[in-house]
């Protein structure tokens, strides 16, 4: 299965921390997969996301960025990949 959700943090970010365990969370309830990106590994991540991590992708596009609700990352979800 593909995964549905990708969330762009970095590592020692508190915001990413709590992004993660959401965004886990969330995944873990509907039975989806989340793939993980750490921003600090490539340049263009980087500049395209700056300070404004953690950022979240659903089905490609972007979702939210610095924290998650898991209200909307469900309603998200509930709807065809697309």
């Amino acid at each position: 299965m593909t995964a549905r959700v990708t969330l762009y943090g970095r590592d020692g970010c508190h915001l990413c921390d709590e992004a993660r365990a959401v965004v886990a969370a969330v995944c873990a309830e509907l039975g989806e997969e989340f793939d993980e990106v750490d921003v600090d590994t490539d340049a263009a991540l980087q500049d395209r996301f700056g300070e404004e991590v953690p950022v979240t992708f659903v089905d490609g596009r972007q979702h939210d960025f610095w924290r998650v609700d898991p209200a909307r990352l469900r309603a998200a979800l509930a709807t065809d990949r697309g």
